[in-house]
């Protein structure tokens, strides 16, 4: 019978203290933090055959009903009644490939038991406009809830909503991963900046602050000392952590509609009041068109633009003006 095998790690300098045999491809092997996914998803190292040692000080051997490999994981079946499942995960994050070694219990931590709202945000009649940045890749779909999407350029942050052609609020999304990047090469501090301009923004975090402490190549010490420095840097930008990635687009729909309706009515008081400051004043510039946008829109002005390719500059001009 195969077997999954956990020996400690001859090598004292390694901050890994165990090494992971996996009876598959010939036998792969991994420093790892842990015997087993119990509590929280173990990173896993991949390193040679040869580092396995001749002698290994076994911690333990886990009998295996199976051990396959399905695209990009290997599913790991103990022979045993409990903690029989799990699975390890080469993924890329952080512009690198890594390997995780996860169990049905740590991928539940993941997804709290908890169903999102489908009831529309207060203040907000028939479906909110959200615009999302053309650059931002697997984007929120909203799919729950009345929201209208559009793709265009935005100047800061990942969603926004517009008044008045302005940008009046916008919430730049990160992946724990992506936050922890961000932070060390210092973009996250200039994309705080640049939403601190704004009416309302936001940063929103899809992942527990907790998983700030559990980070292996960063010292936790350093992303937390940082994340704190941008609060009272920026008090007007909250970081906020939203667990999942499930609550982190329901916090952005929630967001944006509480700001649109905030601009709105701020609009019409600042109108009626002679000398008050308009919400618009604090306004990003309005976001660019995307090239399909410009070109239905001249079509139904009845210029001539061609079905593919570039358009004219007098064409992106007559845009600008008539809007």
């Amino acid at each position: 019978m195969a077997e999954l095998l956990i020996a400690r790690n001859p090598d004292p300098d390694s901050t890994l203290p165990f090494l992971l045999r996996v009876p598959t491809a010939g036998g792969l092997v991994f420093r790892t933090s842990g015997t087993w996914p119990r509590t929280k998803a173990l990173f896993c190292y991949p390193v040679g055959g040869e580092e396995w040692p001749t002698e290994p000080d076994i911690v333990e051997r886990v009998p295996l009903v199976s051990c396959s490999r399905n695209g990009a994981a290997i599913d790991v079946i103990a022979d045993r009644r409990t903690e029989r499942r799990s699975q390890i995960v080469h993924t890329r994050a952080r512009g690198r490939e890594m390997v995780f070694w996860q169990s049905p219990n740590t991928r539940k931590q993941a997804r709290p038991q908890v169903r999102t709202p489908t009831a529309r945000a207060a203040g907000t009649d028939g479906e909110l406009e959200i615009v999302v940045d053309s650059h931002e890749r697997y984007a929120y779909r909203f799919a729950t809830q009345q929201v209208r999407l559009t793709k265009q350029a935005l100047s800061c942050g990942d969603y926004g909503v517009v008044l008045g052609g302005r940008l009046v609020a916008a919430v730049e999304r990160k992946s724990l991963s992506d936050l922890v990047t961000s932070l060390t090469n210092s973009t996250l501090r200039h994309a705080v900046a640049e939403l601190a301009t704004l009416p309302r923004a936001a940063v929103v975090v899809e992942e527990r602050y907790s998983q700030v402490f559990a980070s292996t190549y960063v010292r936790p010490a350093i992303v937390a000392d940082q994340i704190a420095e941008l609060a009272v840097r920026y008090p007007s930008v909250p970081i906020v952590f939203t667990e999942t990635r499930g609550l982190a687009e329901e916090w952005t729909y929630r967001f944006l509609a509480a700001a649109s309706s905030w601009a709105r009515d701020e609009a019409v008081i600042g109108a009626r009041i002679p000398g008050a400051e308009s919400v618009l004043d604090g306004a990003g510039p309005a976001p660019e068109p995307t090239t399909a946008q410009v070109r239905a829109w001249a079509r139904g002005a009845g210029l001539e633009v061609p079905d593919r390719g570039r358009l004219r500059p007098g064409v992106w001009e007559a845009y600008r003006a008539a809007h």
